[in-house]
């Protein structure tokens, strides 16, 4: 697939100005994945749950790196000018999460 092809699909998907916007967009993702990385074993380290395995590992990290990873996606998007397209899809997701969680209450009823 070309390259200028994908970039101008998501450009158009997630409604960016530029093709340069969505590589920046893309760079702030990359960068906060690689820091969730790096940060996730020191993390578990410092307090103490660098030995859990399985579903509590899971856990742990769900209630603990999965929030960190929400508020450098943030500031990274600041650092690289896309803090606007970042907030706005931080917005969009957590509504995602609470009308899923709408439905599964309502399906309990």
């Amino acid at each position: 697939m070309n390259k200028k092809k994908y970039l101008n699909k998501l450009q158009e998907k997630w409604g960016l100005n530029s093709v340069f916007q969505t590589i920046m967009v893309l760079v702030v993702f990359a960068v906060t994945g690689t820091t969730v990385v790096f940060i996730k074993p020191l993390l578990f380290s410092l307090i103490g749950f660098d030995h859990l395995k399985g579903i509590y590992s899971i856990l742990v990290y769900v209630i603990l790196v999965f929030p960190l990873y929400q508020v450098l996606i943030l500031i990274y998007g600041f650092i690289f000018g896309q803090f606007t397209f970042f907030w706005n899809w931080e917005k969009k997701f957590v509504q995602r999460i609470i009308g899923k969680s709408k439905k599964i209450k309502s399906t309990d009823n």
